[in-house]
């Protein structure tokens, strides 16, 4: 069984959206702005949930 993990990365955000790397970046830059966390901070899968509106039942199937 796989451990489900709670940060997402750049690259989880590239493939789930089907945009550039730089987006990813991009986007999880936005999502720290709005919940108020500082750069070297991780953002969670329920944040990224959150922000892009996809549940986090259909986030899992491409995190895994």
């Amino acid at each position: 069984m796989f451990k489900k993990r709670c940060v997402i990365y750049p690259k989880d955000v590239q493939i789930i959206t089907g945009r550039t790397l730089r987006h990813g970046q991009k986007t999880l830059c936005k999502i720290r702005k709005l919940v108020n966390k500082e750069p070297h901070q991780y953002v969670t899968v329920a944040e990224f949930s959150e922000f892009s509106g996809i549940p986090v039942d259909q986030l899992w199937d491409y995190l895994i």
